[in-house]
């Protein structure tokens, strides 16, 4: 088992430094190692369209403001803390549960776009994509909030990827539930808190609505809907919803990641065990105790 966190560094350099012409291709080039994480997708994926719909920085415009922000990842020493916090929580996560099956895992870090005012200013400058076994994506800003997490996100993303690589928790999109995606969330930030603390460790999407006793009671009430385009509203939120064309459902951004802390709070605090033993446990045992402890 290995996790590569490739070099976009270089990649990206060249690519924002070439001419317009050949960055297209440049940009495909460094997209070619995730081709297979779009294995489900219907038909053959397009990788820089998704590169672009994904927030991914533009290869049209920005040059200069993209360029000093990859300088800025590189003085942090970005792409080597990821891998040592990858390998770090891989084997934090071994030695709780020995038996966990771990696929390779490559690592495609890369800057997301300044000109795209969603991912900007309500996604905080980041995204991330840990679902498909094998494959983690995260879309970063560097804004000095998202540089002093580098850690914390890259492991949430790799709960995510263990969660449901073979072996683990089968995410089925004809039955999958709001809940189960919600747990997740509060499961990958139980991990990243457990090794990096809670000012770290929270995705910070959902901080503000930590205590928000409304928004707990909004979420819950749609924890058993269907359907993965639903999901967008109840867990990312109602701004998110709105740029992806899903209809709101009356909560703010982030609202998911906030219950779902709750959630798997009360749960590991009923059983005892740490997220990273909590790895597999059923989404519909992690919300029956959490909300019978509610009671």
């Amino acid at each position: 088992m290995t996790i590569t966190v490739l070099d976009t560094y270089s990649a990206m350099k060249q690519i924002l430094r070439a001419t317009g012409p050949d960055r297209v291709a440049l940009l495909r080039s460094m997209l070619e190692p995730v081709t297979d994480m779009y294995r489900y997708f219907p038909g053959e994926v397009d990788l820089v369209a998704m590169h672009q719909l994904a927030s991914g920085f533009p290869i049209d415009r920005d040059e200069r403001r993209c360029l000093d922000a990859l300088e800025t990842l590189s003085a942090a020493g970005a792409w080597e803390r990821m891998q040592r916090a990858l390998d770090d929580a891989l084997a934090v996560q071994l030695a709780a549960t020995p038996g966990v099956e771990v696929p390779d895992i490559t690592v495609l870090f890369v800057l997301g776009d300044p000109g795209d005012a969603h991912f900007m200013g309500p996604s905080l400058g980041m995204t991330g994509s840990g679902g498909i076994s094998g494959y983690l994506v995260i879309t970063l800003w560097p804004y000095p909030e998202n540089v002093e997490r580098l850690e914390a996100v890259a492991v949430h993303e790799l709960n995510h990827n263990l969660r449901y690589s073979p072996g683990g928790v089968v995410w089925d999109p004809m039955t999958v539930t709001v809940g189960e995606h919600v747990v997740s969330e509060g499961l990958a930030d139980a991990f990243a808190r457990q090794l990096y603390g809670d000012e770290l460790g929270y995705a910070r999407l959902g901080v503000p609505h930590l205590h928000d006793e409304a928004v707990f009671a909004k979420v819950v009430s749609g924890l058993d809907v269907t359907g993965m385009r639903n999901f967008t509203a109840w867990v990312h939120g109602d701004a998110s919803a709105e740029r992806f064309g899903v209809a709101p459902v009356g909560l703010p951004t982030g609202a998911g990641y906030a219950v779902g802390n709750r959630l798997v709070d009360a749960y590991l605090a009923a059983t005892g065990q740490t997220a990273a033993q909590a790895l597999h446990a059923a989404s519909s045992e992690i919300i029956a105790t959490a909300l019978h402890r509610a009671d």
